[in-house]
């Protein structure tokens, strides 16, 4: 078994733990193994494992590997901060958007996502730390912008995403995460069709699943750690 393979295992074991003490059905939270920085390679071998879904921060390099691995029939999100000049490659190669913030990116997603694919999937951004350097809507501006994309063709609402600041104790990891959750079940009681909650990374995977995550976002886990050039 190859060591991606090994980690792949050792993540979904994880899930599975986490899932159960948090009294959770198996199979309630996705996996998505974010792939950024690692080459073609890496995917194929963590793909060979069973994996299916992968994220993607850049838009080059994740339009590139969508288009790589096109025969391999495989799910692209991407996760990190859209710059409206790029948005027209994240349209056509990827299948979801975890990370849109402001109205005026999920228009043009609309408009540019091709009529020849099913509908792109997208959760909105909120910056549940406050932190001036994160990306992500404020939580109050939350409910307009979503009833706002839930009008635009060619994009199906799913939910919410944040990447809180980090931790290292649960009870500190856990609140902006329940913070983001108590934010969609408010938005659901408002009207909002959502059923994702986009959570969770390596390190704090397990209190994520614990404050309702349905899908978490880990690389460093299953792919090492990262050496930015």
């Amino acid at each position: 078994m190859s060591a991606i393979a090994g980690n792949l295992q050792a993540v979904i074991a994880r899930i599975d733990a986490a899932c159960k003490a948090a009294g959770r059905a198996p199979g309630s939270v996705r996996l998505l193994a974010v792939s950024k920085t690692w080459p073609l390679t890496c995917v194929l071998e963590a793909a060979a494992a069973g994996q299916q879904a992968f994220g993607e921060n850049y838009v080059q390099e994740g339009a590139g590997k969508a288009l790589a691995t096109g025969a391999q029939n495989l799910e692209w999100h991407f996760i990190g901060p859209l710059q409206s000049n790029k948005s027209k490659a994240v349209a056509e190669h990827f299948a979801w958007v975890h990370s849109i913030d402001r109205l005026k990116i999920a228009e043009r997603l609309s408009a540019q996502r091709p009529a020849t694919l099913p509908p792109l999937q997208v959760c909105v951004q909120v910056n549940v730390s406050g932190e001036a350097s994160k990306s992500g809507c404020r939580p109050g501006e939350a409910l307009a912008l979503c009833q706002a994309i839930a009008t635009l063709p060619r994009l199906q609402l799913r939910g919410l995403m944040a990447i809180p600041e980090p931790a290292d104790d649960a009870a500190a990891q856990r609140a902006p995460l329940r913070r983001l959750r108590e934010l969609y079940e408010q938005l659901r009681a408002a009207g909002l069709a959502l059923d994702t909650l986009s959570m969770g990374m390596s390190h704090d995977l397990e209190a994520a699943v614990a404050e309702g995550a349905t899908i978490v976002r880990i690389g460093t886990a299953i792919f090492g750690e990262r050496h930015y050039a």
